[in-house]
């Protein structure tokens, strides 16, 4: 008789393998309030790890982190006409405090150009000012309808970027740095993403910005995922807020700047792009636990020998966890670690310890065999480097093989229908077609030159549109 599955098959249905996921991975649960998120510590260590890689490249560029407050006068909301009509079906607004109607209602934040650009506009006073770099870990509030767990709800975590400069160039080759070296060379080498960095549309682009980069990565069931994006926001919010600056030159002159920003959005997308049918698999740079020793039964001996390799394990620099719970049957365990993505197990019972060896499990591209313990702190860097590269290399090759070349709005639809991504020339498709796909639930992800690099201006010849269904 066939076991019963532990998660829904991906093939059968995605959405519930995805859920199934999350709860059986202990990653999150569902909030008291409709669409938010108790995010459990193994899925916060992920977050963690996240924000530790993205903190120190962040960092790199000479950013400086803050933090600014939750609640913005609703007045503040105002000054910019296409940010406050970008955000308002989705703004959370408190009314009453300490028992009392306010005098003027509180926004929760949903992002913080408002709130930072006022106090840019203290903080900016001559030229000697620039580049301010500022960034900040908090969390934001946009009011969602049809929330799932990490891709969309109410409260999520981030980090939000935002920069003031002296020039257009500064902070066009600025936004264009974070985009690349920061959020690309993150997902590419940490997260094992493939992910397409393409400019979006004027009707994608986020709401005040005159420019938004964006990377798509392609998830498991051939939709797209916007993992991480960085806006060039001209002088819109430098002339809501009189943000100015003495030039050299001694005139008065507003500030260009930029924001961006990544969210435990990308959790939600580890789990869709990397999971499989047995549960997540964690890039091993990213995991927080890279290697579990598991014993398999209570001999003292048996304990002796596990605690002892972790020990070892750890001292080659390994981020190692010792897993002696034998109080909990063995098969138990193995499936609760598969579950989570682990990369690597060795498992040590009474007969590997007359051998010396163990048994060596690679979650990434699945197999046991039998490995001298002696030699793992050696053959262990080796085999997560390989599992690392292995995911980036599924993950390209699931996007190139169902990514079409179509000539006509028909053709895309039907690819992005199918569980695919289309590419079109957007001369071809332009705003009017872009219209069109909106009635058959299908975006334009982003734009890119022919070359496969970011365009310099949306309408450039060759310009080709990346259309999918998306979350």
């Amino acid at each position: 008789m066939a076991k019963t599955p532990v998660l829904t098959p991906r093939a059968e249905d995605f959405p519930r393998w995805y859920q199934d996921l999350i709860n059986k991975a202990e990653l999150a649960d569902n909030g008291p309030v409709r669409g938010t998120m108790v995010i459990r510590p193994y899925g916060y260590g992920l977050w963690e790890r996240m924000q530790a890689e993205m903190d120190a490249r962040i960092k790199e560029t000479g950013t400086q982190n803050a933090y600014f407050p939750l609640l913005i006068p609703q007045s503040y909301l105002t000054r910019e006409a296409d940010h406050v009509e970008g955000f308002a079906p989705e703004l959370a607004v408190v009314t009453h405090g300490g028992g009392k109607e306010l005098e003027e209602p509180a926004v929760v934040r949903p992002t913080s150009e408002m709130i930072i650009n006022d106090y840019f506009s203290k903080w900016v006073q001559s030229y000697r000012d620039l580049p301010l770099l500022i960034n900040q870990w908090a969390n934001v509030v946009r009011w969602e309808l049809r929330p799932r767990l990490f891709l969309r709800t109410s409260e999520f975590l981030w980090q939000e970027g935002h920069t003031a400069h002296a020039t257009y160039e500064e902070a066009r080759d600025f936004a264009a740095h974070i985009h690349r070296q920061v959020y690309e060379d993150f997902m590419l080498n940490v997260l094992a993403m493939d992910v397409v960095p393409g400019r979006k549309t004027v009707k994608e682009r986020f709401a005040g910005a005159i420019n938004t980069l964006t990377l798509e990565g392609m998830m498991g069931d051939g939709k797209a995922l916007q993992m991480a994006t960085s806006h060039e926001l001209g002088q819109n919010f430098a002339k809501a807020f009189n943000t100015s600056y003495l030039s050299k030159d001694g005139t008065q002159e507003l500030v260009w700047q930029t924001s961006w920003g990544s969210t435990t959005r990308m959790i939600g997308a580890l789990v869709m792009m990397h999971g499989d049918d047995n549960g997540l698999r964690v890039p091993p740079r990213l995991a927080q636990i890279q290697v579990v020793v598991l014993a398999i039964k209570g001999d003292e001996t048996v304990l002796a020998k596990v605690r002892e390799v972790g020990d070892r394990l750890k001292a080659a620099g390994i981020r190692v966890h010792v897993d002696d719970r034998t109080d909990t049957p063995f098969g138990r365990r193995a499936v609760d670690w598969e579950l989570k993505g682990v990369p690597v197990r060795v498992e040590i019972g009474p007969r590997d310890l007359e051998n010396g060896t163990g048994m060596l499990a690679r979650r990434i591209p699945g197999g046991k065999e039998p490995v001298a313990l002696d030699a793992l702190a050696g053959l262990l860097p080796g085999i997560l480097e390989e599992d690392q590269a292995l995911l980036l290399t599924q993950s390209r090759e699931r996007r190139e093989s169902r990514t079409s070349d179509v000539t006509s709005i028909e053709e895309a639809v039907e690819a992005a229908t199918a569980g695919g991504w289309a590419r079109i020339p957007w001369s071809v498709l332009g705003e009017e077609g872009e219209n069109k796909l909106a009635d058959h639930a299908v975006t334009v992800r982003c734009l890119v030159a022919e070359d496969g690099s970011v365009p310099d201006d949306g309408d450039a010849p060759g310009n080709v549109a990346i259309v999918a269904r998306a979350y």
